[in-house]
Parts: structure tokens; sequence; C-alpha cells
């Protein structure tokens, strides 16, 4: 699973609206590479590595420079979540993952019976994680996990203490004999097998779904799953539950975005099930959602998102999971279209929404960039001035009736 430290360690880069920050500090040791295995041993024996486990994993270690290069690079993500949504919900993605179901029905049925979690869900992360394994054959993406890990702990910087720690975690695996250090592949950054598990959320909740002695979630697809499933229970999953609904919302009702109720409640409110279906379980908490304010779809998001967002904490990467599940199961697109454009306004575009508020005599906090309940309470009533549904939204369409003069 990939939650490690703030920073995103996916062989490919599905984060979105998130500002990745993983530099270096710059090289604060002067030893050589065999000198810092020297000096990192103390550590290793005190967590209990045996030195025969330790000289087979680092004994010849020499950092990666690629490695070093992921983790220097800095960018910045600013594609909007339905961007992310139409190039992760693939139609290569559903149709893979409809052919899993399939493939290993029996297993992910025995699954979903021990831990309560949702086949389609397990089968999404599957997908979102590695494209259901396929990235892990690609040589030039796939590293050693201890290598990769020694070379953040041993260059040092802001990623040295992540490094340290997982290293740790990834000779207690060694050592427990569940997989070689040579066969220990992930990401550059420590993140492991089908589902991506870091080392130590690989101690804490890999299971071993076949009995066979082995938590194998890098050849064996029913430990990968399994350990998944678990994952997600002991993160709270609510069994029989989905993770949300795509809703209707009357048009003055857009400024409960955020708030929570129950699903009655909100029924009560006007708020419907897309295509009018009943809530199954109405009396579920629920929050209003609606990422593209009145210009796409609406969703209200029950207790599961949020246990999805352990796997990964953004609402792109959750809503992503979700509506892939929901198309693997047979369900189709969204009801609603998302806006057209692709990218969030930049800061100095914000800067000049709050600035076209303020001479409106509409705002009158700091001129940011920071869009903020101030900020949002602006834009609706801006909104309201011009009879338009009153959601908050920043947008491009927003910014151009501002400087419109409307």
């Amino acid at each position: 699973m990939h939650p490690v430290a703030g920073c995103a360690a996916r062989f490919w880069r599905h984060s979105v609206l998130i500002f990745v920050s993983c530099v270096f500090a710059g090289a604060v040791h002067a030893a050589t590479p065999a000198q810092w295995v020297k000096s990192f041993w103390p550590t290793a024996k005190a967590a209990g590595i045996s030195w025969a486990t330790y000289q087979a994993a680092l004994g010849n270690f020499t950092p990666d420079p690629a490695v070093l290069e992921k983790a220097s690079n800095q960018a910045e993500f600013n594609q909007t979540i339905w961007m992310y949504l139409h190039k992760t919900v693939t139609e290569r993605r559903i149709v893979t993952g409809q052919a899993m179901l399939g493939q290993y029905g029996a297993l992910l049925k025995k699954i979903e019976a021990r831990y309560g979690v949702d086949r389609h869900v397990v089968l999404a992360i599957w997908g979102m994680e590695t494209t259901y394994g396929d990235v892990l054959n690609n040589p030039a993406i796939v590293k050693n996990v201890i290598r990769s890990l020694a070379t953040l702990a041993y260059q040092g910087g802001s990623r040295a203490k992540f490094g340290r720690s997982q290293l740790v975690a990834a000779l207690k695996i060694a050592q427990h004999g569940d997989i070689t250090p040579q066969r220990m592949t992930g990401s550059w950054a420590g993140a492991m097998g089908h589902t991506q598990f870091i080392p130590t959320t690989y101690a804490a909740y890999a299971v071993d779904f076949d009995g066979d002695g082995k938590r194998d979630i890098w050849n064996n697809i029913g430990d990968a799953l399994a350990s998944t499933a678990n994952y997600l229970k002991k993160s709270g999953w609510q069994s029989g539950a989905t993770w949300g609904y795509e809703v209707t919302v009357p048009k003055g009702s857009y400024k409960l975005v955020g708030s929570e109720r129950s699903l009655s409640a909100w029924q009560k409110l006007g708020v419907r099930r897309a295509g009018g279906k009943a809530f199954p379980r109405p009396g579920d908490s629920a929050r209003l959602f609606a990422p593209a304010g009145a210009d796409g779809p609406a969703f209200l998001l029950i207790k599961n998102f949020g246990v999805i967002k352990r796997y990964n904490n953004a609402d792109a990467y959750a809503l992503a999971v979700g509506h892939l599940a929901d198309r693997i199961r047979g369900g189709g697109a969204f009801a609603v279209d998302w806006p057209d454009a692709d990218l969030r306004l930049s800061d100095t575009e914000l800067m000049q929404v709050q600035k076209l508020l303020a001479d409106r005599g509409l705002y009158s906090g700091e001129i940011d960039g920071n869009i903020g309940s101030g900020s949002r309470a602006a834009i609706m009533s801006y909104q309201e001035t011009l009879g338009l549904a009153a959601d908050g939204q920043v947008s491009q369409k927003l910014l151009e009736m501002l400087q419109s003069g409307k």
C-alpha cells in the first residue's frame, strides 16, 4: 500500500492536486557505502536482524542513482479530479478487472467471506496500484527494495528517516523467510508487490492466505489480495456497505457541500440518488461531495470512502477506486458528465479571482490564492447575484465571468 511518509511511492504517478516534495536536503553523509553499511549494523542488530541476513541483503550495497534521481525530483500535479479519473478508470482497466473477476472469482469469494470486504474494491485497488500485476513485469520500473531503501537511508536528507525505518522492516521480512533479499522487488520508494505495501505496512497487515508459511505479496495473488482486504478490514471497512452514491442536488443546496448527515436527512433536503434508486441503508451518515460544483457529478460519501483513503489519502484516488469497482461490477459511467476543463487555476489566476471579488465588495480577505471559506462564501454570493447555483466552486468559467464584468 502506499502511505509512505507523505510521499507517493507508486510505479507511476496517480496522485492529484498534491505537491510532491520528496527533495533531498543534500548529502549529509561522509562515509563510503561500505562504511555506512558497517555503521548501520548496530541498528539492524538491535532490531533482531542476524548477521547472515544483513550480509546477504547489504554485503555488496551500492547506491542506486535512479532512486536518487526519483527522490530529488520535485513536481506539482495540477490535474483536476475528473482528468485523473479519465486517465485511471480506463476501458482497459475495467475490462481487465472484469476478466480478473472471472479468473479469480472463487479466490475472491473466499477473501470476501473471510474479511467482509467487497471483492470489487479489492480488485480495483489491484488495478490502480499495478494494473493487475502487469507493471511488476517491467524490469525498467521494478527495483530491488532493499537497495532502494538503503540508498534513501545512506544518502541522508529528508528521506533518510523513512529509508532507515523501512529498511529495518524489509530486513525483518527477509529474515522471516517470506522472500529473499534479491527477490524483494518494488518501487523506488519501497512499495512492494501486487498491491504496493511498504515494509512497515506489510509487517502489520500482510497475511499468508494459502497457509504455505509465507506472506508472498509478490508472486501469490491470494496472499496479495487477502492482505489488501485485511488492511481495509482493520482500517474500519463496513461490511455490506458501498463507498458512496452519485446524487442529484437541488440548485440551492450546494452550500451544504462538505457537511455530513444521514442519507434519510439528505433525502428530506431534496438530494436524490442518481437514476432514482432508493438508498439501501438510509441511516448511514454521508458527506456531500461535489468536486466540480454544479458543473459535474455530486456524491454522498459514506464511511468506506474514508477507509479507501487510508490506502492513499486523496479524494481522487478513493473516487477512482470506488468508480472502478462499480464498473468492474457491471455498473455504468457517471450519470452527469464532468466539465471540459482539465486543469486547476494557477495561483496567479486564483489571486485574480480573489481580487475581482474584492473589487465587487464581496471579499475582504488576503489576496493569496488560498481559496478558503471566506473566498468560497464570496464566490457563492457572486453566483447568487447571477442566479446561478451557489456551489462556491472556483473554475475557469468563474474567472471568465468575473473578467467579463458580469
